[in-house]
């Protein structure tokens, strides 16, 4: 008996629900990690139901994709923030340390960079457990169980062959994320950090929709989704970067009407713009690597 899109489907989304309910407790205790666990498990659902949106009904699924990019945006902006501060410590404890910066200095650029954003982050954790008590998450969680067994499929597309159907919807993921590689070239340097970004969001949902066909496709979805995925790490070590240094100048602008010393400020943000460069130098080779016809098994 051939595997059919619907029942396929159902067995990627089962399993994104269940990522998605399972850090809700962890995310309610604070547990590190937690909040970009639950994020990306909503990213990844909002993912498919976009990239497989032919199986579903289209207003339930439009209305579910709309819920679930409220939650991803309430958990954005304390995984954002916890980023940051991450990555703004690891820049100090690597940087912070040379001579010339005396302690004071030190322990003023840590509390504009590190403590504000670890100020942030409890702030927007704050937010996040009240839209997790709130009715809008309830109703959520609710009709995501519901989906989990029985979502709103459309008949006649669910009996086609999961085979098929996935296959279709990887292919054209696929030139979608290609499609803007060759723009790429064509595009001035300030349009491309913009559209160095979309290609990265198109390869981050080419690789959700290659794990959902997985169990279909076997090794070929595997291997394209890893390609995406590579892809997808190197621009996003890109734009983290890229984003860490506009920062560090917006902050460092502050200091400097405080009457602070702003040298430090410029060796951080010397640093990213070397982690950009470096990350961009990786860019090459992923797409060249995704961009080849991929090998049938």
């Amino acid at each position: 008996m051939t595997a059919t899109a619907g029942k396929a489907i159902v067995a990627a989304l089962g399993d994104n629900v269940d990522r998605l309910l399972a850090a809700e407790p962890e995310v309610r205790a604070d547990e590190p990690d937690s909040v970009h666990q639950m994020r990306v498990a909503t990213r990844r659902l909002r993912s498919v139901l976009r990239s497989y949106r032919g199986l579903f009904e289209r207003t339930p699924a439009r209305t579910m994709g709309d819920e679930l990019k409220w939650l991803a945006g309430v958990l954005g902006v304390a995984r954002d923030a916890e980023v940051r501060a991450e990555r703004f410590e690891t820049l100090l404890t690597k940087h912070g340390q040379q001579s010339e910066h005396s302690a004071e200095d030190l322990e003023l650029v840590t509390a504009r960079l590190v403590t504000a954003e670890n100020n942030k982050y409890a702030a927007a954790h704050a937010d996040v457990l009240l839209a997790l008590d709130s009715v809008r998450y309830r109703e959520l969680r609710d009709e995501l169980t519901e989906w989990r067994t029985e979502p709103p499929l459309r008949k006649s597309r669910a009996e086609v062959p999961a085979a098929e159907f996935f296959g279709v919807v990887l292919e054209r993921d696929r030139e979608r994320v290609l499609g803007l590689i060759e723009r790429e070239t064509t595009v001035t340097p300030a349009e491309r950090v913009e559209l160095l970004h979309d290609i990265r969001k198109s390869a981050k949902r080419l690789r959700y929709s290659c794990e959902a066909a997985e169990t279909v496709l076997g090794t070929d979805a595997g291997e394209l989704g890893s390609r995406a995925k590579r892809l997808q790490t190197v621009l996003g070590d890109h734009r983290d970067a890229v984003e860490s240094q506009h920062a560090i100048y917006g902050i460092a602008a502050d200091a400097g009407a405080a009457g602070e010393d702003t040298a430090l400020y410029r060796i951080l943000a010397g640093a990213e713009d070397t982690a950009a460069r470096q990350a961009l130098s990786r860019y090459p080779d992923a797409a060249a690597a995704l961009c080849e016809q991929p090998h049938h098994s």
